[in-house]
């Protein structure tokens, strides 16, 4: 059985038919799905995900580095209302995002720090975005050496050194449908590197892996980048079902 580890099922582009991904995704074996937060926008809908079933569905809490603004302080206490009412999976999604915007770029810094200490203070797991930030992101998490920060940067495909880096502070990778591109790289990286820290997503609706590029992505794809996955390692799919799905259970207490 697969665990789709990062994946937001509840936007727009898939609520209007979530009964019917939702059955996909099962069929598919994916029979679990972690979703990340964004900000006060969506966390409603998110929630209500969690009652939907065949899949079960499990909230994170955090505050996307895209959706920090202005008000970013005032989104911050939502979030904390929202860890002293309840149990998450983990606090997410956070990071630097140095892409779409830097006119916050500061206040992205201020937002990070205060989820990582989230993180240790409630013993959960971080999801990072790192997007044109990965070196940042590194270097950021390495000032919490010892004090038993755990996570993963979601969306991973940067460089073999880039990898190391994440894997000796204790993190993982989360592999998703740029494994699946021609000219990623990914592959030879992750080849290189092995299994040991490696988790599976879909970052649905987005990016979804080859044949499907550029459509819109869903839970029921994971199988795709699995068996890319295996082909790049030379092992069969058994083997990268096993080896992830132990590493999503661990790493987010499953």
């Amino acid at each position: 059985m697969f665990i789709d580890t990062h994946a937001h099922i509840y936007s727009e582009q898939l609520l209007m038919d979530k009964d019917e991904f939702l059955e996909r995704s099962l069929a598919a074996s994916v029979t679990t799905i972690l979703m990340p937060a964004i900000d006060k926008h969506t966390h409603e809908a998110m929630l209500n995900m969690e009652a939907l079933l065949p899949v079960k569905c499990i909230s994170m809490m955090g505050l996307h580095p895209c959706s920090v603004k202005e008000d970013f302080e005032q989104e911050l206490q939502l979030i904390e209302n929202y860890l002293k009412q309840r149990t998450f999976v983990a606090i997410g999604e956070t990071g630097l995002d140095f892409y779409w915007d830097l006119s916050f770029k500061e206040q992205q810094y201020l937002a990070f720090r205060q989820q990582i200490e989230w993180a240790i203070q409630y013993d959960l797991p971080i999801v990072i975005h790192s997007r044109n930030s990965t070196k940042e992101c590194i270097d950021l998490v390495s000032e919490y050496t010892g004090k038993g920060l755990k996570g993963v940067f979601h969306c991973f495909g940067g460089s073999r050194e880039e990898a190391e880096q994440i894997i000796d502070l204790g993190f993982y990778l989360g592999i998703g449908g740029v494994l699946t591109f021609k000219k990623s790289g990914l592959d030879e990286v992750i080849r290189q590197i092995g299994l040991d820290r490696v988790v599976l997503e879909t970052d649905a609706p987005y990016l979804a892996p080859v044949p499907y590029r550029g459509k819109r992505n869903e839970p029921a794809y994971i199988p795709l980048i699995a068996q890319k996955l295996a082909e790049t390692m030379g092992v069969p799919l058994e083997e990268i079902v096993a080896a992830t799905t132990n590493n999503a259970k661990k790493l987010f207490n499953l």
